[in-house]
């Protein structure tokens, strides 16, 4: 699925682009999330793109120790076959049970801004209130995954489960 390379997006999803890169310095994957050394560290975008190439311009040239940071779009949980962070974009409950499978197969970060995605099993949801983005995190379904996420993140987070 291609970006809308005519329109920018909105300040909020450029905040959210941040973010998404800022992650990568507070979360760690397991030695196995890679095929190889210099393999690429892939960003993800499933379902409808909301940061237009703002996303890839944060990433370009930003390496995550050896690995250089890329962008992908995916318009189906079945053609993501290499990702660390997956930005979800779809309100399916079907689907959105394939996808956390999927991500805790593989080592994947999923994160999105539906109402309830964390706790319908996402890692990390987006919430904008008053213009502010924060964020909550499931970290029951990053430990699923191997995922190990910062305290420095945490702290910023409001943490919730699938079980409360």
């Amino acid at each position: 699925m291609a970006p809308s390379q005519s329109q920018a997006p909105s300040r909020e999803y450029q905040v959210k682009a941040v973010f998404l890169y800022n992650f990568t310095q507070f979360v760690e994957w397991p030695a196995d999330a890679f095929q190889k050394e210099d393999a690429p560290f892939v960003i993800g975008i499933l379902g409808k793109d909301p940061f237009g190439t703002y996303l890839d311009e944060t990433v370009k040239g930003e390496k995550l120790n050896t690995h250089p940071l890329v962008v992908q779009r995916f318009s189906k949980v079945e053609d993501i076959t290499t990702c660390h962070i997956l930005f979800v974009n779809t309100l399916e409950k079907n689907v959105l049970e394939n996808i956390f499978a999927h991500a805790d197969a593989h080592h994947i970060l999923t994160v999105g801004d539906a109402e309830g995605f964390a706790k319908r099993g996402g890692m990390i949801r987006f919430i904008t209130d008053n213009g502010k983005t924060r964020i909550r995190i499931n970290l029951d379904a990053a430990k699923n995954a191997d995922i190990t996420i910062s305290s420095k993140l945490l702290r910023l987070a409001e943490v919730v489960s699938q079980k409360n």
